[in-house]
């Protein structure tokens, strides 16, 4: 097992969706597996402080251990959608990533066949109203996830973002039939702004969840590990628990012929560097 690995996403409970373990049951699996940190993630709350107190509980059972769970907020509806008083809120509580609107945004909507949503981009532009947002994250120093913008919004999305100074910015699971990236536009995006790209163990089609390891390894290979974190976005009650997960994972790119170094990359160093954890090797 890599030592030190760092899940930037992964949905534990408590939330609205059942969700197969809690925060106190994946610290332990955390512990247990040598890992550095996981970001948790909910659509629907803010998470700094679960994983304030969860951090807390940890180092005083397990005081050798440096484990860590990462909080995080995604700026939809029950959030004020794009509110920077409620983002900054959570910021000074400690959250590391902010992902843009994901199931309320205008193309989740659409996708759904759906009216409405979080508009974010208007007449090839980000929305004035990313502005605001984008100024605390870079002030705060923590990470942008484009959350579920489509393919051809993350362009300008990143261009304004990067604009207003945000140094750490990742594509969110551009695999995702949600947003739609081709790898051509996965290597372009990378090329023009230096983003990272977050590819995930599974994704949801329908009721049920596809793996995504085969067309993880085509992309690695296409566009190199140094632009790409691979995490789990795991956590449903159908899929399996998060260590087992990550070990299903490393061993099916190893044995697809991903090297070593280019895997501790991606599932070290990489999220690592967007949690700020630079002395990451």
């Amino acid at each position: 097992m890599i030592q030190r690995i760092i899940d930037l996403h992964y949905h534990s409970g408590p939330d609205v969706k059942p969700r197969k373990l809690n925060d106190l049951e994946l610290m332990e699996q955390g512990v247990a597996l040598g890992a550095r940190g996981v970001v948790i993630k909910t659509h629907f709350s803010p998470t700094a402080g679960r994983a304030a107190i969860v951090n807390q509980i940890k180092k005083e059972k397990y005081p050798e251990s440096e484990f860590e769970l990462f909080g995080s907020v995604a700026l939809n509806r029950s959030m004020g959608g794009l509110n920077p008083y409620a983002l900054e809120t959570e910021l000074k509580m400690g959250a590391k990533v902010v992902w843009l609107p994901t199931v309320d945004s205008e193309n989740e909507f659409q996708k759904m066949g759906r009216s409405g949503g979080i508009r974010l981009v208007e007449n090839g532009r980000a929305v004035p109203e990313l502005m605001p947002i984008f100024e605390l994250i870079r002030d705060y120093d923590a990470c942008l996830q484009t959350g579920h913008a489509n393919a051809e919004e993350c362009f300008p999305i990143v261009e304004a973002a990067r604009n207003a100074g945000v140094q750490k910015i990742v594509v969110t699971h551009p695999e995702y039939h949600i947003v739609g990236m081709t790898l051509t536009q996965q290597k372009q995006i990378v090329r023009d702004y230096g983003v990272y790209l977050e590819r995930e163990y599974a994704q949801p089609v329908g009721n049920r969840f596809v793996c995504n390891l085969p067309s993880n390894v085509e992309a690695i290979q296409a566009i190199g590990a140094d632009y790409i974190i691979l995490a789990t976005d795991s956590g449903q009650v159908n899929t399996p628990f998060w260590r087992d997960a990550v070990r299903e994972s490393i061993d099916y790119y190893r044995n697809a012929g991903i090297s070593e170094s280019d895997l501790r990359a991606m599932l070290v160093t990489n999220p690592g560097k967007m949690l700020g954890l630079d002395f990451v090797k």
